[in-house]
């Protein structure tokens, strides 16, 4: 661990903030993971299989070894999992092109689509609850979103590697 971190993990406000923070990003990962397909109106998908159709989405030719390692999944539930979506259409299999014995896994349309469905419901789900709120909470969070997308791009960089 270097200093920077542990002097960070140290700070006792810090570590107040983050006990904090975490259990209310948690609910909302919750809210995500497990609402949307059915408001959507497409068929239930376990929460594992949107996680890796959104690695798809997002990095389309992504290799199977290396979608294990940003989920910090095993191989083979990655393999498992893939082979799902792959019989369900949602996602496609070409050979890689510097080892045709590798894969690139590529979205289908279907997926495309479908996810673009599965946000709509999202922001619906959402805008539903936002609503609720008082306008100084709502700001809040909207000026939250920049600094959301940073913490979770430093919390993928200190990952653990993927168990082998």
């Amino acid at each position: 661990m270097n200093t920077e971190t542990s002097s960070a993990a140290d700070d006792a406000g810090l570590l107040r903030e983050a006990r904090v923070l975490t259990p209310a990003l948690y609910a909302l990962a919750r809210v995500l993971r497990f609402r949307g397909v059915g408001e959507a109106g497409l068929l239930p998908l376990p929460p594992s299989d949107l996680e890796v159709l959104r690695y798809v989405l997002d990095s389309p030719g992504i290799g199977a070894g290396a979608l294990a390692r940003e989920l910090g999944w095993h191989a083979s539930n990655v393999s498992t999992t893939v082979r799902g979506l792959v019989a369900l259409g949602l996602v496609r299999r070409e050979p890689a092109p510097h080892d045709r014995r590798a894969v690139c896994l590529y979205p289908t349309m279907e997926a495309v689509h479908g996810m673009a469905r599965i946000e709509n419901a999202w922001a619906e789900i959402f805008a539903d609850s936002l609503a609720t709120l008082p306008e100084e909470e709502r700001a809040a969070l909207a000026t939250a979103a920049p600094a959301l997308r940073s913490l979770g791009a430093s919390l993928r960089e200190r990952r653990p590697a993927a168990p082998e």
